[in-house]
């Protein structure tokens, strides 16, 4: 239906299309918008931002460009992936503003109407609580010089991302639950956007029963499994010791009962999501399409991954998006079904969907890492032990990418990943797979300078004069974790027989190749700077990077509401934990903080990292080389379970980093 502009619209249609309250939806001409201007100026940068999130509204007021702290309209990104994305909405073909921007704004300004009922006013600022919890974080990619053909392909890629977004809401067992949420809440309908999910996330709001996006507040189930069963805290045990639990615990299927009581079976994707996944494969043809011979790896990488969404069967598209590279695409995507920690078994795949743009700058560290590959795996294998042999490495050094759109299993409520390696499973994994690093996220100015002010409230000042807030220093380290997951003993690598899922557990497996990774970042950074490819310097600044990388996921805490175990909260504990106990992080507690008013900081010393890095370095890679499992679960037991000093440290830590909002990215492609 074409777009009317709010003075051909009656009041109830105006509440319709915009979702908002009628009595916000009052008429006005063009004349009246455009003589409006001089009105925004009534809301601050910031709170604009935090307050077009609250209200459901795809705005984002990018930067204060001449710092008149008026809004323009060359200043409004328009978000995607929401409700009345387009720019022609909110700015019109003379670059003014529109009468539904004059409305939404004025509505902004506004206090929202409290309900009458009291446990309704107590759950609605429990879920602004929520929201607030995050900082609209903007992810902007200008499109506008590109060729007709390349926004075409956009345009069905970002059909491709609301059709992701599909089958993971059905993956997670909310497909559908805003039809039960009035169309008046914008604030549940935000944050039922944000999270995925009608469940509060965030420290603050995750552990209280009355946050929620909806009224009742549903039972927490993944439609990965059968609803009934998942009340039993022990049923990931009870399906992995059922006869056919090969089967069940497969990644790329889901559970359904089975025709006698108590047994199960597994029904593969392709056939449980049959309808949407033949909508992806036909939307990847289009987008396939509209590429030319100069994109021939990404085009032959579209095709097979339309047939791998009809047949399930994901090597033949994992092979060809392994092919496509910095030097043949300008172009990166990847969509499949991949991660499995958003499930309580941590059994089956997510569907995800990044679109992102290749950054040259990556050829560059991939000229100089490639050839230590070799070394670097015999290297971390010595460490192991038996029974693990160093292996004929093939990944390659990670892509770096500039994100155009995150969705699905990609998409966070608050953070983002920033290094990934894929596929996890497979042929193609066990070749090496493909690495990447995410190069334009926490980059932007807001961005930077909440991490000063975080670092500086838990640093000494010695400590915090060696901590950055530019972008190199996170990129290294994302660039050695992802290489690190080729390296040593990883998800495919097998004790007697069998692999680490099985050996440890789903979640304590995530958790581990996790560990091994991060950890295996900050060996690499020392070892590599014994190659004289960082100075000194340059390896204190990452390596404090990947300490402040640490507190804020301890911050988030081990464990979700529902007693899921967070993988990178509970390997940051276990490397902090580690590092603190060898007495190369040490809390000075009458020292002040950096930022001169909090009493108590944490202090590294350099002198004594190197061999904590190397000890825990050791540790984890016989742990995973040898299948230790009581080993793990010790590492577990002291520095994530345990009650004592560091875990009071712990306290400490989330207090002051939870100061300030988490980015929730949100995302803007201007064509």
């Amino acid at each position: 239906m074409p777009h009317l502009t709010l003075f051909r619209m009656g009041l109830l249609a105006c509440a319709t299309a915009l979702l908002l309250p009628l009595s916000a939806c009052k008429r006005h001409d063009a004349a009246d918008a455009q003589s409006a201007g001089g009105e925004y100026g009534a809301i601050e940068r910031i709170a604009f931002n935090r307050r077009a999130a609250e209200l459901f509204l795809p705005l984002f007021w990018r930067e204060d460009g001449n710092g008149n702290g008026v809004l323009e309209a060359n200043e409004l990104a328009v978000l995607t992936g929401y409700p009345q994305s387009g720019r022609s909405l909110w700015v019109d073909t003379k670059g003014q503003f529109t009468p539904d921007f004059h409305t939404a704004y004025a509505q902004m300004k506004q206090a929202d109407p409290a309900p009458a009922d009291p446990a309704q006013q107590a759950r609605l600022q429990l879920v602004r609580d929520e929201l607030a919890q995050g900082q609209p974080t903007l992810v902007e990619t200008d499109l506008s010089q590109a060729s007709a053909a390349e926004k075409n392909f956009v345009s069905d890629m970002l059909e491709v991302g609301k059709l992701v977004e599909r089958i993971y809401a059905r993956q997670n067992g909310v497909f559908g639950m805003e039809q039960q949420i009035p169309a008046d809440d914008r604030a549940s309908l935000a944050l039922l956007h944000r999270n995925q999910s009608p469940f509060c996330e965030a420290p603050r709001t995750e552990n209280d029963p009355a946050c929620s996006a909806i009224v009742p507040k549903p039972a927490r189930a993944a439609g990965l499994y059968p609803a009934d069963i998942q009340s039993n805290p022990g049923f990931c045990a009870m399906l992995q010791k059922q006869p056919n639990a090969k089967a069940l615990m497969d990644h790329f299927s889901i559970v359904i009962a089975g025709e006698e009581p108590g047994t199960f079976r597994a029904v593969p994707y392709n056939e449980a999501y049959r309808d949407d996944m033949e909508a992806v494969a036909k939307e990847l043809e289009a987008a396939a399409a509209e590429l030319g011979e100069d994109e021939a790896a990404l085009r032959n990488y579209l095709t097979a991954a339309a047939a791998s969404f009809r047949s399930n069967d994901w090597e033949p598209a994992n092979e060809a998006w392994v092919a496509m590279n910095a030097q043949n695409s300008k172009w990166f995507v990847r969509i499949a079904p991949d991660e499995v920690y958003y499930d309580p078994c941590a059994w089956k795949a997510g569907f995800a969907l990044q679109l992102a743009r290749i950054n040259p700058e990556s050829i560059e560290w991939q000229r100089k890492l490639d050839p230590m590959k070799k070394e670097m795996e015999t290297t971390l294998a010595a460490m192991t032990g038996k029974p693990y042999k160093a292996r004929d490495v093939r990944f390659k050094i990670p892509d770096f990418i500039d994100v155009v759109l995150n969705a699905g299993d990609q998409r966070s409520p608050t953070g983002a990943t920033i290094g990934q390696s894929l596929p996890n499973w497979g042929p193609t994994a066990e070749k090496g797979g493909r690495t990447v690093a995410m190069t334009n996220l926490y980059t932007d100015t807001d961005s930077r300078a909440t991490q000063q002010q975080l670092m500086s409230s838990i640093f000494c000042k010695a400590t915090n004069d060696v901590a950055t807030t530019t972008p190199r220093e996170t990129l290294i380290g994302t660039l050695l974790h992802e290489a690190a997951h080729n390296l040593g003993p990883a998800h495919e690598y097998k004790v007697n027989g069998r692999e680490d899922d099985v050996i440890f557990g789903g979640t304590m497996a995530s958790t581990l190749e996790e560990l091994k990774a991060q950890n295996s970042s900050l060996y690499l950074t020392y070892w590599l700077a014994g190659k004289g490819v960082f100075t000194d310097e340059e390896a204190r600044k990452i390596l404090t990077r990947n300490v402040a990388w640490a507190f804020g996921h301890i911050s988030r805490g081990m464990y979700t509401a529902d007693g899921t175990p967070r993988n990178y909260s509970q390997l940051a504990a276990i490397q902090i934990g580690s590092f603190v106990k060898a007495g190369a992080l040490t809390w000075e507690p009458d020292t002040h903080a950096a930022n001169g008013s909090d009493q108590g900081c944490i202090e590294i010393h350099y002198d004594k990292l190197p061999s904590a890095v190397e000890a825990l370095e050791t540790t984890i890679l016989k742990i995973k080389g040898s299948g230790d499992k009581k080993g793990a679960e010790a590492l577990k037991a002291e520095f994530v379970d345990a009650k004592d000093a560091f875990a009071d440290l712990k306290s400490v830590i989330a207090e002051r980093w939870l100061r300030s909002p988490k980015a929730s990215f949100v995302y803007s492609v201007e064509m």
